[in-house]
């Protein structure tokens, strides 16, 4: 069986993340959709906001905690499937 590549993983879920959190923020700042979602993501993503900065800060931190998130998860599967 194939290992997963831990940096790959990382790497991807940080940028899908950090791409959605950002996308979130925009959303919410042209047009008020996925307000309560930002309110809560924010309360541990400091600095995220509804605003073009505060999307780019939000993605910053997403993209470290999805991607911390990631290599721990590829990291762990391969340590649970040796053989």
């Amino acid at each position: 069986m194939n290992k997963l590549n831990v940096r790959a993983l990382g790497l991807a879920l940080g940028i899908v993340w950090s791409m959605c959190i950002f996308l979130l923020g925009i959303f919410a700042m042209s047009w008020g959709w996925g307000m309560k979602w930002l309110e809560s993501i924010s309360s541990f993503y400091i600095g995220y906001k509804a605003t073009f900065l505060g999307s780019i800060i939000g993605a910053i931190w997403a993209f470290f905690d999805a991607g911390i998130g990631g290599v721990l998860i590829a990291w762990l599967y391969n340590k649970l499937n040796k053989q």
